[in-house]
């Protein structure tokens, strides 16, 4: 499963207006989580991009080098692009097609269901106050903190 999250940063941005680690790009006070997670709800893989870019330019980078028989996620995924990555991993794409398509898609509904772990893990990752607020002030170790909050959370460790 595959997905992605808003997490809103506090006051603090620089004097500039600018995240650190996303390069001109990377403006404002979004960030956005995708973690690719398995049929337990585990996290495998997870990347911090800027709020402003799109759920589906990030799939390719979650899918590499993992193996699964079905890949789950949301409309936000539904491009020809991500499909065609799906299958060459030798996945079967479980996602509901966008409201804008020409040709309907079909997918499994009952299977889509079990999406909800992802969306429960990101529910209690946003709790945590640190990653809330965004106290750390770089990308990479906002990242590092929400992998490591994540790992213990969806483990059930704390």
């Amino acid at each position: 499963m595959i997905d992605g999250s808003y997490v809103k940063a506090s006051a603090w941005h620089g004097g500039s207006g600018r995240q650190s680690g996303g390069g001109s790009r990377q403006r404002g006070l979004t960030i956005k989580l995708h973690p690719a997670v398995d049929a337990h709800g585990m996290p495998v893989r997870m990347l911090a991009t800027a709020g402003t870019v799109a759920d589906s330019t990030q799939a390719e980078a979650l899918l590499d080098g993992i193996a699964a028989e079905h890949l789950l996620a949301d409309r936000g995924y539904d491009t020809n692009r991500v499909l065609a990555a799906a299958r060459v991993h030798g996945m079967a794409p479980v996602i509901p097609p966008k409201r804008n398509r020409k040709v309907a898609r079909e997918y499994d509904r009952s299977l889509y269901q079990a999406r909800h772990l992802v969306e429960n893990g990101f529910g209690k990752l946003k709790e945590w106050r640190g990653v809330a607020t965004r106290y750390a002030k770089n990308a990479a170790s906002y990242l590092a903190i929400c992998r490591i909050r994540a790992l213990a959370l969806w483990a059930k460790i704390i």
